[in-house]
């Protein structure tokens, strides 16, 4: 089984907001997505943290 749990935290307010997986296989560095952070209330970077 090659998918991990991750957890996305928000780079401004530093919130963690989303929980994923991500394919270890395909995507081996940090994932990095534009989520909607409901603490900032827009859409901000998120970065995986561990």
């Amino acid at each position: 089984m090659s998918r991990v749990k991750v957890t996305l935290e928000c780079t401004e307010c530093h919130q963690r907001n989303y929980n994923t997986t991500k394919n270890k296989r395909t995507h081996s560095d940090r994932m990095e997505l534009r989520k909607y952070c409901r603490f900032c209330k827009h859409h901000t970077l998120h970065k995986e943290t561990k």
